[in-house]
C-alpha cells in the first residue's frame, strides 16, 4: 500500500491509547488485504505482516465492529469529495455470487418488460428486433406454468402381525416352552 493510500485509511481504523503503533496497524491492514487479495487461508499469511492469529483478531474485531464499511463510505465520499464517482466502482465476484434454484425462471409483467425494450432501444439507437440476440426475455404467462415436484416418501409399513403365529422366542427369555 501507498502512503498516499495509507494516509486516507488510517483515519478510519481505530487505534486505542494502548494499541500497537501505527507501523503494526499499517503491516496488519496488509496482511489482511494480502489474504483475501490472493484467497489464501489466514495460516498461510507471511510473517512479515504479523501472527496469522493476530491478523485474523484484528479482521475480525474490525469487521464486527463495523470498521470497513466506514471505510469503504469514507473512501466513496472522498472520491466523490474529487468527482471520480462512477459506476466503474461496482464490483462484483461472481465466484461468490449465489442464485436461488428458483431464479432461472423470471417472470416480467408487460409494462415493465415494455419499459426496459424501450430503454435498450434508446439506448443501441435501434429497434428491438434490429439488435442482435444478446438477452432473451419471455413475456410472463397469465398463469405461472409450474409444476412442483415433490420427492415420493417412503411408505412404512408396520410388520404383519398374526396373534396365532407367535414371533420367535429368545433363549433365556422366561419362556418355559422356550429351551
Amino acid at each position: 500500500m501507498t502512503d498516499a493510500e495509507w494516509a486516507l485509511i488510517e483515519p478510519c481504523l481505530p487505534v486505542a491509547a494502548t494499541g500497537p503503533l501505527p507501523r503494526r496497524v499499517r503491516d496488519q491492514f496488509n496482511g489482511i488485504l494480502w489474504r483475501f487479495r490472493t484467497g489464501s487461508g489466514w495460516r498461510d499469511v507471511p510473517e512479515r505482516y504479523g501472527p496469522w492469529s493476530t491478523l485474523y483478531s484484528r479482521f475480525s474485531g474490525w469487521a464486527k465492529a463495523g470498521v470497513f464499511c466506514g471505510l469503504m463510505e469514507a473512501l466513496i465520499a472522498e472520491a466523490a469529495s474529487r468527482g471520480q464517482v462512477g459506476l466503474e466502482l461496482v464490483s462484483v465476484d461472481s465466484t461468490i455470487v449465489r442464485a436461488h434454484q428458483e431464479s432461472a425462471g423470471l417472470a416480467v409483467a408487460g409494462e415493465t418488460l415494455d419499459a426496459l425494450e424501450q430503454a435498450l432501444t434508446e439506448e443501441k439507437g435501434a429497434p428491438l428486433p434490429e439488435q442482435p440476440p444478446v438477452l432473451r426475455v419471455m413475456r410472463a404467462r397469465s398463469q405461472p406454468a409450474r409444476t412442483t415436484w415433490t420427492r415420493p416418501r417412503a411408505k412404512i409399513v408396520p410388520p404383519h402381525i398374526d396373534a396365532a403365529r407367535p414371533g420367535p422366542v429368545l433363549p433365556n427369555s422366561g419362556d418355559p416352552a422356550a429351551g
